[in-house]
């Protein structure tokens, strides 16, 4: 009785934070873990302290990048890139959005992205739905293949105990995370009508309240970037390149003397790379210091911050306080069939909408329920399932920024595009992750 108790009060915690969204995620979290604590008598779990140490740390490096124009710089190539060939939009767009995503570590980056997609769709006279919906997810799945993401560095934490570290993460997501992307753009170039067919483009067209899909559009004329904003998003690369050598190369993180030789972990090796990196930036292109903490990227990644200690916290109190009967019912069907457990990831993210947070909430309990870290590792992707209900930010953005309507979310709501390119990139990346697993290691 106890167990459904406390519960329902996690499920509760997690409800009503994601309908408030943003911080509220964390907070109600908090309010959970008071509930359990004083009402119910439980020990608090422990703090992610790693995690949030990665968090802050990266944040602050990419802040600084944006702070100084590195982000709209990396647009601004980005743009360029798919502008170049727009009758192939639906497999150029998504990959540059993975891409991007993945160097900066935040899907932050393709929110510029989406009118570009949108313009280069119409020049083409192809369907914008195509590349905007599969472009949406990449992003989304990139994060879980990106070194300096927020969701990597919950997994590094978590397995990198096990011996499954940064690089092994990296070997399993990387390529299995583009497959599923490129099985999905591959899909998507089939997917609806023609523009010259489709109901909804038709009425808009006719209302003029849309332009008509001909070859007019020219390349407009980038906006102008502080002096030195290539230089920031070089220093940021270098910084990602140096984190990816010390997680290859341990040697390079090992100090002291021939005696007393020790091993830097590897979220502290991250934390002082990235805040050199940071202070790097700011003193290089003289980036005004109280622009970092009013990006996007500093208020989205503090907010993850909130979210996952609150989550997190609550979600290893419970596990902790109630582990005999969770792990009694759960264990034997995990060492069956381990694979299902990626389905609880991807509900899990689906309520969660924070891949970080999904991952500190149930990855231990993977672990504990005896999966092999691989296998966890390879089942990472199925943290990005808030796509499945089409609330989070940049399904919006993209429906919204498709002024044709073919990007659109269905009458019974699930019916949407980005369910198809979504289920099947997660679904492709899964499989392909455990069978990377499984062979190699």
């Amino acid at each position: 009785m106890s167990l459904i108790l406390e519960l329902i009060v996690l499920l509760a915690a997690i409800a009503i934070g994601a309908r408030a969204g943003g911080v509220g995620m964390g907070l109600w979290g908090g309010v959970g873990l008071a509930v359990l604590v004083f009402g119910f008598g439980e020990a608090p779990g422990n703090i992610p302290g790693d995690v949030l140490l990665i968090i802050l740390t990266v944040i602050m490096a990419a802040s600084a990048m944006e702070a100084a124009g590195g982000i709209d710089y990396f647009v601004q190539i980005a743009a360029h890139i798919i502008r170049k060939s727009p009758r192939h939009v639906t497999l150029i767009a998504p990959a540059v959005a993975y891409v991007f995503t993945f160097l900066a570590g935040t899907g932050h980056v393709f929110y510029p992205l989406l009118p570009v997609i949108y313009e280069v769709a119409m020049k083409g006279r192809i369907r914008p739905e195509r590349p905007i919906a599969v472009a949406t997810i990449a992003s989304q799945q990139a994060v879980t293949a990106s070194p300096v993401s927020a969701a990597t560095a919950a997994l590094i934490a978590i397995l990198g105990p096990q011996g499954i570290g940064l690089p092994q993460i990296l070997m399993i997501c990387v390529p299995s995370t583009l497959l599923g992307v490129l099985v999905a753009a591959l899909v998507q170039t089939r997917v609806g009508v023609e523009l010259d067919q489709d109901p909804e483009y038709q009425r808009r067209l006719a209302a003029g309240e849309v332009e008509a899909a001909v070859d007019t559009t020219g390349e407009s004329t980038p906006k102008a970037l502080p002096p030195r904003a290539g230089l920031s998003a070089v220093m940021f690369l270098v910084g990602v390149a140096a984190v990816v050598c010390c997680g290859l190369f341990p040697a390079l993180r090992t100090v002291g003397s021939l005696e007393h030789r020790v091993t830097v972990s590897m979220p502290m090796t991250i934390a002082i790379v990235m805040l050199t990196v940071a202070a790097a930036i700011l003193i290089v292109t003289r980036a005004p210091v109280e622009q970092i903490v009013k990006t996007k990227t500093c208020q989205a990644g503090l907010t993850a911050v909130i979210g996952i200690l609150g989550l997190a916290w609550l979600g290893d109190t419970f596990i902790d306080a109630n582990q005999t009967v969770i792990i009694g019912g759960l264990s034997r069907m995990a060492k069956a069939y381990p694979s299902l457990f990626s389905v609880g990831l991807f509900v899990t993210s689906m309520l969660l909408y924070s891949q970080a947070a999904t991952t500190q909430t149930l990855m231990p309990l993977g672990l504990t329920l005896g999966i092999a870290p691989a296998a966890l590792a390879a089942m990472f992707p199925a943290v990005n399932g808030y796509f499945f209900i089409p609330t989070y930010g940049t399904l919006i953005a993209a429906v919204n920024f498709d002024r044709s309507g073919t990007t659109r979310i269905g009458k019974y709501v699930l019916n949407h595009s980005f369910m198809l390119p979504g289920l099947i990139s997660t679904v492709v990346a899964i499989s392909t992750g455990l069978l990377i697993g499984k062979l190699f290691f």
